[in-house]
């Protein structure tokens, strides 16, 4: 019996482990890992979730207590995988299924690739193309930011893994300014505004600053603020990148200021 705790243990556990490291809200990791164990029957399962770690007890009828604790950096969201195991853990409601076949599927889930990297960059372009548009950007200034895009995300695939998250969004940032500097001159007639903002929008923090505010409104302060703190480091950093190259551009090349 013990073993078999340890197991819905182990396997909630690691449902919560999936969520927060592909970037779920406090509550859903929560509510997730609570409602697995007690579809097996523990109701005495509780859990403390933060940004970076989760906290699992469960005491059984005999008074032991078993607890397990992991530590889980911050990264980037994977929202497929945040919706895989939302419905397997609604399947295992209606469906009970056993332990090891649930262990199984998790680990499937968590091994799950991500889209080509191909489609990644072309989705990268497509997104800061639009937005570029979308904040009053001409169709050039438009192809232009696509075309920033694309180069940024080869840049984040490529690069940028291999350097710190400061360094990785600071320099990502100055070479999305670079690009548009450089098509700016080759093409005077853009709009060289338009076309850093739509072409910097791939490295905004969106998920991680909604989920943030999602936390707060929760009452999940602490973890919320940790998030909103990591959105605005990343924000800090972009606006780093761009104004370096902005200012060297204007000081030693006559170049406009934005």
């Amino acid at each position: 019996m013990k073993n078999q705790e340890k197991e819905i243990l182990d396997v909630a556990f690691l449902a919560g482990n999936i969520l927060l490291e592909s970037g779920a809200e406090i509550f859903r990791v929560e509510e997730t890992v609570e409602r697995i164990a007690r579809a097996y029957g523990i109701e005495e399962y509780h859990s403390f979730v933060l940004t970076n770690g989760i906290f699992a007890t469960y005491a059984n009828a005999q008074g032991e207590i078993f607890a397990k604790v992991k530590n889980i950096p911050v990264s980037n969201a994977r929202l497929n995988k945040v919706a895989a195991v939302n419905q397997l853990s609604r399947e295992i409601e209606r469906h009970k299924y056993p332990v090891e076949e649930v262990k199984k599927r998790l680990i499937a889930i968590r091994q799950m690739e991500g889209k080509k990297k191909l489609t990644q960059i072309i989705a990268s372009g497509l997104g800061a193309g639009c937005f570029c548009y979308l904040f009053g950007g001409t169709f050039g200034d438009a192809f232009s930011a696509f075309l920033t895009g694309m180069v940024l995300y080869c840049y984040v695939l490529y690069v940028s893994c291999y350097q710190s998250k400061i360094i990785a969004n600071m320099s990502g940032a100055a070479l999305v300014a670079v690009v548009s500097i450089l098509l700016f001159q080759m093409f005077p007639q853009l709009h060289l505004s338009n076309v850093i903002i739509g072409a910097i929008m791939p490295l905004l923090p969106g998920v991680t600053f909604t989920n943030g505010i999602r936390d707060i409104a929760d009452g999940d302060y602490l973890s919320g603020t940790v998030r909103l703190l990591d959105a605005l480091l990343v924000a800090v950093c972009i606006a780093a990148g761009v104004g370096a190259v902005i200012i060297a551009y204007h000081n030693w090349l006559g170049g406009i200021m934005l």
